[in-house]
């Protein structure tokens, strides 16, 4: 543990120094007023961004207003990413000057080669800090222009072609849904638009994945219950628990109030229609054929993670019933790796969020990529292996940073083929 953090402050200090390298190089040819003052600026900006970071659990986000919070929130984000661009792009300049000057000293005794690129252009270096200040400013633009999406909704359809689906199942379509984090909304009606466009797509089961909330119950308000009361399907909508529903990451008077809270969240699940499914099956019958729906509590591989998820409960008295398809419903993907795969072979399909692709990232058809893959090898879309498959949706909602930059809100339509 003291170790990483060495690491990881280490990897921060060098993105400051190489940052303020950069800064100072671009401002250089500017009077000294003006070069002095917008480096004061910068400073501050640094010390805004740090304490920020530093105190993020002690702020009351909730109390600010929110095109305020949205900003900060946005423009801390993209100030550190932005600056570990220039750490990445400068350090590499930096292990090719090193690598330059070992070769001209061993080769020419020292001495000094002409760094200018050929036809009298600008030098590499200075080429390379221009490149990494640019690209530090598009990483801020970027980050405040994600604010924009966070309730652009995107529906993914699936076709599941699975071996095992029985015959009364095919054409079947579902919707999954994931990580609402209720809380983070600051727009009725867009959430509004988005449950519309989940009934739009006609599906004959709505599945929610977990993290209604992020912390409290109260969060899902009598308009919010309103607004989800209208997710209806001809056989039901089925829910199951993510981590941020237990209230784990607040401070809570007693252990009742915190008891208190999770009851009062699981009843707001009847209050709206949804069947919450805890370590628990139900039977489907459709077309005279039946499959299983399972749901489990939260499960977690991660060390910093709950497993409240108990799969054994949940398969009580199934093998009994014959049942050859079954669909899970738990919320941490890292489930599938870390119990699915070894000790429930006859889970055909396992529907998981969680990551929310980071709310960051690249996917087009070339590159498919996000931070959150360093963590989680299973972070959006369809893996397989063998007969059994793992869906990680993407996420409705949003928490942390207030917005969606490459990896947009997901709705998902499953078709059984």
């Amino acid at each position: 543990m003291i170790l990483r953090l060495i690491i990881i402050l280490s990897i921060l200090g060098l993105a400051e120094y190489y940052s303020l390298i950069v800064v100072r190089s671009a401002l250089k040819s500017l009077p000294s007023v003006w070069r002095v003052s917008l480096t004061a600026i910068y400073m501050l900006l640094t010390v805004i961004t740090w304490l920020g970071f530093i105190f993020f659990r002690q702020i009351n986000w909730a109390s600010m207003p929110h095109l305020l919070r949205n900003i900060y929130i946005s423009f801390v984000l993209g100030f550190v990413v932005g600056k570990i661009l220039v750490l990445m792009i400068m350090l590499v300049d930096d292990i090719r000057r090193l690598v330059t000057w070992l070769i001209t000293s061993l080769a020419y005794g020292g001495k000094a080669v002409d760094d200018a690129q050929p036809g009298g252009g600008i030098e590499r270096s200075e080429f390379l800090k221009r490149t990494a200040l640019v690209l530090g400013g598009l990483s801020l633009l970027g980050f405040t222009y994600g604010i924009t999406n966070r309730y652009k909704y995107r529906v993914r359809k699936v076709k599941l072609d699975l071996a095992g689906i029985p015959n009364g199942f095919k054409g079947m379509k579902i919707v999954q849904i994931s990580d609402i984090h209720t809380g983070s909304f600051d727009d009725h009606s867009a959430v509004l638009h988005g449950i519309e466009r989940v009934m739009d797509q006609n599906a004959d089961m709505i599945l929610f994945t977990g993290d209604l909330v992020n912390n409290h119950a109260d969060e899902v308000d009598a308009r919010y219950q309103e607004i989800f009361s209208k997710l209806k399907a001809p056989m039901g909508v089925y829910s199951t628990l993510g981590n941020h529903d237990y209230g784990d990451y607040v401070q809570w008077p007693t252990k009742e109030a915190k008891v208190a809270n999770l009851n009062t969240l699981k009843d707001t699940h009847g209050k709206m229609g949804w069947r919450l499914l805890m370590n628990e099956h139900v039977v489907l019958e459709r077309g005279g054929d039946k499959i299983a729906l399972i749901g489990i509590e939260n499960w977690s591989a991660k060390a910093n993670f709950p497993k409240y998820g108990d799969l054994s409960k949940a398969y009580h008295g199934l093998k009994e019933k014959d049942i050859s398809f079954k669909i899970l419903m738990s919320h941490d993907p890292s489930h599938w790796h870390g119990q699915v795969l070894q000790d429930y072979k006859d889970v055909n399909l396992t529907l998981s969020g969680h990551t929310h692709g980071m709310q960051f990232g690249v996917e087009s058809k070339w590159l498919k990529w996000s931070p959150v893959q360093y963590i989680y090898n299973e972070w959006a879309g369809l893996y397989s292996q063998g007969d059994q498959h793992l869906y990680v949706n993407r996420g409705f909602g949003f928490l942390g940073y207030p917005g969606r930059l490459g990896v947009m809100p997901e709705i998902t339509v499953f078709e059984l083929a």
